[in-house]
């Protein structure tokens, strides 16, 4: 990569992070008081991924300490939209399991930021995004693929 270049992709980067903080803040208003994006994100996961790993197996999933996932998991247990049971292959430790109030959770606050992407919609249309998301999804799987390598 040619030294000049490195401007552009920081930009790139910069642009996705605001991206995300804007689409955060958008999310969180369509949320239950007491839970935050990152308690939807676990939910969503649970669900996109697999639901029954472990806390450990979340937090290194999420790039978090395991301590940061325990609370976050215990927020969303005391909502009753997970359930910890203890793991039958291993005693030590516990897997998480979306409960169907965690489901519906998930389900209903996508469908109520609705208004937000059709105001997106209005200025982007469905074509234009459905070109992007491949690219994207190809470079978060590189990113993936690359932070597993470490």
């Amino acid at each position: 990569m040619d030294r000049t270049e490195i401007p552009l992709y920081f930009q790139f980067f910069n642009e996705i992070g605001i991206i995300g903080q804007l689409s955060r803040a958008m999310l969180e208003a369509q949320l239950p008081k007491g839970l935050l994006a990152p308690h939807f994100a676990i939910l969503n996961h649970l669900i996109r991924v697999r639901d029954g790993q472990t806390p450990l197996t979340l937090a290194k999933a999420f790039q978090v300490p395991k301590t940061t996932m325990t609370h976050s998991l215990g927020i969303l247990e005391k909502h009753g939209l997970v359930a910890l049971k203890p793991h039958p292959k291993d005693g030590r430790s516990k897997q998480v399991w979306i409960t169907e109030a965690g489901r519906t959770l998930r389900e209903n606050t996508i469908e109520a930021t609705g208004p937000a992407f059709a105001a997106f919609a209005e200025k982007f249309d469905p074509r234009t995004v459905g070109e992007i998301v491949p690219k994207l999804a190809e470079m978060r799987a590189f990113l993936d693929a690359a932070r597993d390598a470490d």
